[in-house]
């Protein structure tokens, strides 16, 4: 039993770009595929496909490299909430990720966004993970 699903995503997509693989699959949920278009929007994953195989479906994911060095497009993911301390903002108060060139996805009340889509809409929430 996986008692924080959105660090095993996180931790999944940080495993396969260190190994280099060209995909990756990982167990499906709505959050998730919120993040995963928002992965996608941003420039961070090629491309995405959902799965409805079973229950919670899955999500294969394509990973992005640079092609002529092999550099992977995400270099660090962290979770910043966590189940154990849950890290809640103000729109005012959610943070650029180094210096506006990184990303913070955001839970809203109007779903999972960036955090500029955040401050932009004048919304808070749990400040899920920095990628960048």
């Amino acid at each position: 039993m996986n008692t924080d699903p959105i660090a095993d995503y996180l931790t999944r997509i940080r495993n396969a770009s260190a190994a280099k693989l060209k995909t990756v699959d990982i167990p499906g949920s709505n959050v998730k595929r919120a993040m995963t278009q928002i992965l996608f929007d941003q420039g961070y994953i090629t491309d995405y496909k959902f799965e409805e195989d079973n229950k919670q479906g899955s999500i294969k994911i394509a990973l992005k490299y640079n092609p002529s060095t092999k550099v992977p497009a995400i270099t660090k993911l962290e979770r910043a909430s966590r189940p154990g301390l849950r890290k809640y903002n103000g729109s005012q108060e959610i943070p650029r990720v180094l210096n506006g060139l990184g990303l913070a996805i955001v839970s809203t009340n109007k779903g999972v966004v960036t955090g500029k889509q955040a401050k932009r809409e004048n919304v808070g929430g749990e400040v899920l993970c920095y990628i960048y």
